[in-house]
């Protein structure tokens, strides 16, 4: 099974031998792993790759994905795109019928509600609060009207306001220590928001190699909306996974695998910093949760959750080639 390769450690150097990917930092040998194995290699801030390793990442089909010190994306190095024509020109045609737009973005908007719903639910079988089952009744409310909304603005809006309700619920699961208020990004004020950057900058990226593993155009989303070089279509694919991020920050938090030591005061535009033992904690901790099997109703089998965004693309793809717009969303937990 291949599998992304992450380097924090800064001023690492990346390099080959004898077909092995070797992390080191000054002469010390950080990391080995058999190249064949190696599905991305994910660079946070000041990381050297030699070409050598670049060539042979990008002959196996490897990408490498620059993100910044704190996970900001940057860039990534992809091989050579793949030659689906029919799929793409099918997902181009879809984009000129207004109801096919809206039956996929219908799709993608309940099965994310559903999944936070699903969190929310199994997170409250023992607390019992009132506010997350109230949250939990907004979410029912808003799955069921999905079909009601007639265009993309109003989804959007509906989307948005079972986002605020579920937030609402989210942040009765952790402690005043963390001083979680409410979702905010730019910047994140707190450590929670900084793990929810972090781990919605990571599932992008794997949202963005699955609709590019299977053909499809990644620029030319449904759901979100269109702005230059913003890729819509993983975005799109993105949405009924968040909540794995959100699974995955609440299993590091209550098994303490992550503190609030792990963070520190950072400038104005960054207050709060997560630093290197927090980072490398939750990488493993977010790789844990996307690995985790679960039996995806397209093909009755068990597959991780990485696997799963790939055949959640290729139902996309599928339903584009035989002009049956909308997404079924899956049913992992």
């Amino acid at each position: 099974m291949k599998y992304p390769v992450y380097v924090t450690q800064q001023g690492a150097r990346v390099h080959l031998k004898n077909r092995r990917l070797e992390v080191n930092l000054h002469d010390e040998p950080l990391l080995r792993e058999p190249l064949n194995r190696v599905a991305q290699l994910v660079l946070f801030g000041n990381v050297q790759v030699t070409t050598q390793t670049v060539t042979a990442l990008l002959h196996q089909g490897a990408e490498i994905i620059y993100l910044g010190y704190h996970g900001q994306f940057r860039g990534r190095l992809i091989g050579e795109v793949t030659p689906h024509a029919p799929i793409r020109r099918a997902q181009y045609r879809a984009l000129d019928r207004p109801n096919d737009i809206q039956a996929h973005a219908q799709g993608i908007v309940r099965a994310k509600i559903q999944h936070q719903l699903t969190l929310l639910r199994r997170q409250n079988r023992e607390r019992l609060n009132p506010i997350v089952d109230a949250a939990i009744a907004r979410l029912v409310e808003a799955r069921d009207q999905v079909g009601r909304r007639a265009n993309l603005n109003s989804l959007r809006g509906h989307e948005g306001a079972a986002a605020q309700a579920y937030f609402r619920g989210f942040r009765q699961l952790f402690g005043p220590e963390w001083r979680f208020e409410a979702r905010r990004r730019r910047p994140p004020p707190d450590p929670i928001n900084v793990l929810l950057s972090l781990g919605y900058t990571l599932l992008a990226q794997a949202a963005f190699s699955a609709v590019q593993t299977v053909g499809l155009d990644p620029y030319a989303g449904f759901y979100h909306e269109y702005k230059y070089n913003r890729p819509t279509m993983a975005l799109d694919l993105m949405e009924e996974f968040r909540p794995i991020v959100d699974s995955a920050i609440l299993w590091a938090v209550h098994s303490r695998q992550i503190t609030p030591d792990h963070f520190e005061p950072g400038p104005a535009h960054r207050p709060v910093v997560l630093g290197d033992e927090g980072k490398k904690r939750f990488l493993a901790a977010y790789e844990r949760r996307m690995m985790q099997t679960y039996r995806h109703p397209g093909r009755d089998q068990r597959l991780s959750l990485r696997q799963c965004m790939i055949e959640q693309a290729r139902q996309i793809a599928r339903r584009l080639l035989e002009n049956r717009p909308g997404y079924t969303g899956m049913g992992f937990h």
